[in-house]
């Protein structure tokens, strides 16, 4: 009988770990999903799937503070965190003003559960970069296959099953992926939030064949999703890798990758045939003059506090004058504009400046992730949800930004911890506590 060696246990365990933190997200992420047209379905899923998710994180936690970690919380850049509590305390507190507090209340509670599950989820990778480096289990990397894994049902769905994978627009004439499931937009906002993670396996595994075809396949459904945002976003993340890299070929694979979807993406998706042209560019598939009616005609009949968390109007859609009636902005920072007030607006600003300040202040590569992670969700926060609006996983995903930069271990240990660290972990140089 053949005996496993310890490293192989080991091994066998940082595998298994590395594979539910990816099943975690990818079911976390997938609960921002419309899988279905019956609403009770729906809302009993997002709801089931997220609480699940969340305590299914905090039960992975506990299992890498036993396999011999100490989780005591050491904060760092804690402007960032303090300003988000204040938002959501001015959110919570809105509710003795909402127009619907009932609304109001759901979204805020998605919000704080959300928060749970991104920080819990962080502390867990803190403590496998600290305590278990050997282990390579990288937050870019788990990302980006859980992306790629949601993005595969996708890109299956709009070959066997079109209908219901794919959302047609202007009249019927132009079709786009995401269908009942997924605004087209967010869809293409994941797309290269899985791209601009997988990029660091570029920098750092061996092999990099499978990491093309995950990052091409990612690439496709960006372009089948017709997003102008996103793609734009992309090109972005790209030539802001290709400067950061030091490798001349894959600078060249970048360049040329970069350079080849540019003519596809214009003609497709900034002067579509059936879209447009550039009038429907120019004023943001008709944004602009909303934004402006909000501005001008919602704004100021409650300027200082809004109208509540989530709420934009005294009744459930705000109607212009010469505008369509719309229930969010299509745009983060007017949304905390209009349910928050002035007040708001100010917390949510500070508070991006000091989460900018917190990435800034990491090490090259971590900026690096960090940025490149940032760059698709804010894209995509002037002309959607974004990360300070309806419950989306643009949410999530500026959660997790905030608290990588925010979260860290103790460094000085108590006498139980360190007694902890030497019966657990006879191989870890404790010198540090």
């Amino acid at each position: 009988m053949s005996i496993i060696s310890q490293e192989e246990l080991d091994n066998k365990w940082f595998r298994t770990i590395g594979i539910l933190l990816m099943v975690v997200l990818f079911v976390k992420i997938g609960g921002f999903f419309t899988w279905s047209e019956n609403i009770n379905i729906t809302r009993v899923v997002k709801v089931f799937s997220r609480i699940m998710m969340t305590i299914s994180i905090i039960w992975i936690y506990r299992k890498i503070v036993n396999k011999g970690a100490i989780g005591t919380v050491r904060w760092e850049h804690t402007l960032a965190p303090v300003l988000y509590m204040a938002y959501l305390f001015l959110g919570l507190a809105s509710l003795m003003w909402s127009t619907k507090p009932g609304y109001s209340g759901l979204q805020w509670f998605m919000d704080i559960e959300s928060l749970v599950f991104a920080f819990y989820y962080i502390r867990c990778f803190v403590l496998l970069d600290k305590y278990f480096p050997q282990g390579g289990i990288r937050f870019s990397n788990v990302l980006g296959n859980a992306t790629f894994m949601m993005l595969l049902i996708f890109i299956i769905g709009m070959w066997v099953d079109p209908d219901n994978f794919y959302r047609l627009t202007h009249g019927g004439e132009e079709a786009r992926l995401g269908g009942l499931f997924m605004n087209p937009n967010e869809l293409g906002m994941l797309c290269v939030v899985g791209i601009s993670s997988l990029i660091f396996d570029l920098y750092t595994d061996k092999s990099k064949l499978w990491c093309f075809i995950k990052m091409a396949g990612l690439m496709y459904a960006l372009i089948m999703t017709g997003s102008r945002s996103t793609t734009i976003g992309f090109l972005i993340v790209a030539f802001f890798h290709i400067n950061q890299s030091k490798h001349i070929k894959l600078k060249i694979a970048m360049y040329a990758g970069g350079f080849a979807i540019i003519p596809v993406a214009v003609s497709t998706m900034i002067v579509k045939e059936h879209g447009g042209g550039l009038e429907e560019v120019m004023s943001m598939t008709g944004r602009l003059p909303f934004w402006q009616a909000l501005l001008t005609e919602g704004f100021p009949k409650e300027p200082l506090l809004g109208f509540g968390f989530m709420r934009i109007a005294y009744k459930d859609f705000f109607q212009g004058v010469h505008t369509y009636p719309g229930q969010m902005t299509h745009n983060t920072f007017i949304q905390v504009l209009m349910n928050l007030g002035i007040v708001g607006f100010t917390i949510v600003f500070y508070q991006m400046v000091a989460t900018v300040k917190g990435i800034m202040a990491q090490d090259k590569t971590k900026k690096l992730m960090l940025v490149g992670f940032m760059i698709p969700v804010i894209i995509n926060s002037f002309t959607e949800f974004g990360i300070f609006g309806e419950t989306n996983y643009g949410i999530l995903f500026y959660q997790l930004t905030f608290l990588y930069v925010s979260v860290n271990i103790q460094d000085k240990l108590t006498p139980k911890e360190k007694l902890f660290l030497k019966k657990r972990r006879p191989d870890l140089d404790i010198k540090f506590a």
